[in-house]
């Protein structure tokens, strides 16, 4: 894996440059509201959550979400209607892959890491981002940066982490939380 890490600082960047991205929160409420805390705390415009929710009162922590928010459901996902009932005030879960432009930036946002290297060869993405593996993933593939933040809910290898993308530079810091 290649790493390229950016420490953000006070106002040294635009915040409605900075996306916060999380997956696999898996029903810690703990590390949840940390993750919103810092995301709240960095000023980020944008939160992607790659899946694996699980449970409808995790939106109880997210409300409390400075940003924009879409998410996408993952393979863990049980009640998807309430999910997406709970979340409708905090922003949009989609299911299945979802691709989107947010300030002339082209995204993809999936769970499971689908043809992750033919999407990311393939030029029409600046970023992807999945979730899934539970595992850190941060990489470049000819021009697009491929994100998984590894689990917040840090209940499978016992690190929970989320990442904080600098749309200007497109480079991510992952943080452990």
């Amino acid at each position: 894996m290649i790493f390229s890490c950016i420490r953000v600082k006070g106002n040294t960047v635009k915040k409605k440059m900075l996306i916060g991205v999380i997956s696999d929160t898996h029903d810690n409420r703990d590390k949840s509201k940390i993750a919103i805390e810092i995301f709240n705390q960095k000023g980020v415009a944008l939160v992607l959550h790659a899946g694996d929710f699980i449970s409808p009162f995790n939106c109880k922590d997210f409300s409390v979400l400075k940003a924009k928010f879409i998410g996408v459901f993952g393979n863990n996902d049980g009640d998807r209607i309430a999910l997406k009932e709970k979340f409708a005030p905090i922003g949009n879960i989609l299911s299945g892959v979802h691709k989107f432009e947010y300030l002339d930036k082209r995204f993809l946002l999936m769970h499971e890491p689908i043809l992750i290297e033919p999407l990311a060869e393939s030029g029409k993405f600046d970023t992807i981002v999945y979730g899934h593996t539970h595992l850190v993933d941060l990489r470049q593939i000819r021009d697009t940066l491929v994100l998984n933040p590894g689990e917040c809910g840090g209940w499978l290898y016992g690190r929970s982490t989320v990442a904080i993308l600098n749309l200007e530079t497109m480079e991510a810091e992952i943080l452990d939380i």
